[in-house]
């Protein structure tokens, strides 16, 4: 048994005798230690007096899952290995795909283009430069089921990142699939549909928040029904993150979100188990080792509370907060690119220790350009080294205990609190974003974290400390998109609309835009609006003239 006195004392008496004395002979490197958030860091730690086990830790696959979801976590089965890519046709990003599960790759994870994210079809005028830049451009069914050619969906788990028409993007998958002969049921996935953030961080979104919350709630009810073992929403704060966030904020501003779409869809008439063990979570993962593993045990543990003593759950699998991961695109550096293969492995250990189910490596090339094939290999044999040599998969929860990991876990979760708090005064998550507060408070962030770069007071290698001269700067190829492949998308999206029956498609918009007057759910007359050969472009605005458009004043 731990004398907790005795270990105050022995602290005390190590401080004033060995470590205050070589202090003065040798001041420490910094003026002060803090986390990439902010909180302090003391020289060490010892174990807290009144610290719970039962209360702040307890087993895996437990209440409160501070240790995790599942009770043998990757001894059973590891994460999911998922790399996120798409680029240029569907038949290129075909390719990719097919190379990337040849090299073991265990999941897919789709990029679209901006003008699929935003519902414009590629001949759109405001489409023109950006087919296919960033993502695969998907107008019509025709590039659906060119991007899944020979790819079974019965037996791969897909991972769409989309969200303004995420239930355009779901329906056309879900008609792809029974063209295979595979039933919705039988899908394995999860659509990203966390259309919340996109007002905070990315600004993809088309409808005013409200609107595009029914469209949210309506994705809830359909896969309630039609797809159990679908996950209907990946509440992200990665790009929350990405966008400048802290750890601490990337939390908050999440769950906040979440807390949100849990309340929509009870004020739709739905029961909180019915739609809840379906929710997953996105997050990113960055430099700060210890505060990433420590974010993702406090937000484990701070969703258990939320969903059993907020919303009063009671399916066990409703308290879960599963998430998936991405290594943190806004940390690697155009400058000396080799090494953010160090800064990806260092960040993908950290997911993996913090329990993470499934993982997306980004490339060392990606603060230049899309990740050529040897780059996106590189990230996933990344993944693979981790699991297979490093030996952090072969007991559950192998941090749990640290003095410090476990007193920054508790650090995180009563920063989120009082944040949380203070959301919730506001009226929630969209009165928060309509007075602009998750966008204010992320801008700060972000602002002070690049004066302390250009002051030199945070290092990153090769950008403002061991810089390297142009010549020394590795040379490595690039992937860049042919502007022919917009040329080529334009040409056939406009033979597959004159080949279609273009009375059934425009019948079936207008179906769209009558059940988007009432109250009735969406995504069936979707479904058979793509099954009808309308396209994304089409029936996004079919929905535009009824819900409007949302235009932001900025922060």
């Amino acid at each position: 048994m731990i004398d907790q006195d005795k270990i105050k004392r022995e602290k005390a008496r190590w401080e004033q005798q060995r470590l205050e004395p070589l202090e003065k002979k040798s001041p420490p490197r910094k003026s002060s230690f803090k986390t990439a958030s902010g909180l302090d860091i003391d020289p060490l730690y010892v174990p807290d007096p009144t610290f719970d086990y039962s209360e702040k830790l307890g087993f895996p696959g437990e209440y409160p899952f501070t240790r995790g979801v599942m009770p043998n976590t990757y001894r059973g089965r590891l994460w999911t290995m998922r790399q996120y890519s798409g680029y240029g046709s569907a038949r290129e990003s075909n390719q990719r795909y097919r190379y990337l599960l040849a090299q073991g790759q265990t999941g897919l994870s789709v990029a679209f283009d901006l003008p699929t994210q935003i519902g414009y079809d590629s001949d759109h005028p405001l489409a023109r430069g950006e087919v296919g830049k960033v993502g695969v451009a998907i107008d019509s069914i025709k590039d659906m089921e060119l991007l899944f050619q020979d790819i079974p969906l019965d037996k791969v788990s897909t991972s769409m990142t989309i969200n303004a028409t995420a239930p355009i993007l779901l329906a056309l998958y879900i008609a792809v699939a029974q063209e295979q002969g595979v039933p919705a049921f039988k899908l394995n996935g999860t659509i990203q549909n966390d259309i919340l953030k996109e007002y905070v961080a990315r600004g993809t979104y088309i409808f005013p928040p409200r609107e595009s919350m029914r469209l949210v709630t309506d994705t809830f009810k359909f896969c309630r029904r039609e797809m159990p073992n679908w996950n209907t929403i990946s509440i992200s704060g990665y790009h929350i993150r990405e966008a400048g966030a802290t750890a601490v904020q990337e939390v908050t501003f999440t769950l906040a979100n979440a807390i949100e779409y849990v309340k929509a869809a009870i004020d739709a008439g739905m029961q909180v188990d019915e739609f809840a063990p379906r929710l997953t979570f996105f997050f990113g993962c960055h430099n700060s080792f210890f505060e990433e593993i420590a974010k993702f045990r406090a937000a484990r543990r701070l969703w258990a509370r939320i969903m059993k003593e907020r919303f009063h759950a009671k399916d066990p699998r409703s308290m879960m907060l599963r998430f998936h991961t991405q290594t943190a695109g806004c940390t690697l550096t155009a400058q000396q690119p080799e090494n953010n293969v160090v800064r990806i492995a260092l960040q993908a250990l950290a997911a993996v220790l913090g329990g993470t189910q499934s993982l997306h490596t980004n490339s060392r090339d990606e603060a230049l350009a899309l990740p050529t094939a040897e780059s996106a290999k590189i990230a996933l044999r990344t993944q693979q080294i981790i699991a297979f040599e490093s030996g952090v998969a072969d007991t559950v929860d192998p941090i749990g205990g640290s003095y410090f990991v476990e007193s920054l876990t508790d650090r995180i979760e009563e920063e989120v609190w009082e944040y949380l708090k203070k959301i919730d005064a506001l009226g929630g998550a969209v009165a928060a974003i309509e007075s602009r507060l998750f966008q204010t408070e992320i801008a700060r962030s972000a602002y002070a974290y690049q004066k302390a770069v250009e002051s030199d007071d945070e290092k990153i290698v090769g950008v403002n400390c061991f810089r390297e001269d142009e010549d020394g700067k590795a040379k490595l190829e690039i992937l860049k998109v042919d502007p022919e492949i917009e040329v080529q998308q334009v040409q056939q999206l406009r033979k597959f609309r004159s080949v279609r029956d273009a009375d059934a498609a425009l019948g079936s918009l207008d179906a769209i835009r009558k059940t988007a007057q009432g109250t009735d759910e969406l995504i069936s007359p979707i479904l058979h609006a793509v099954k009808s050969r309308a396209t994304l472009g089409e029936i996004s605005d079919a929905l535009r003239d009824v819900f409007g458009r949302y235009k932001s004043d900025g922060v």
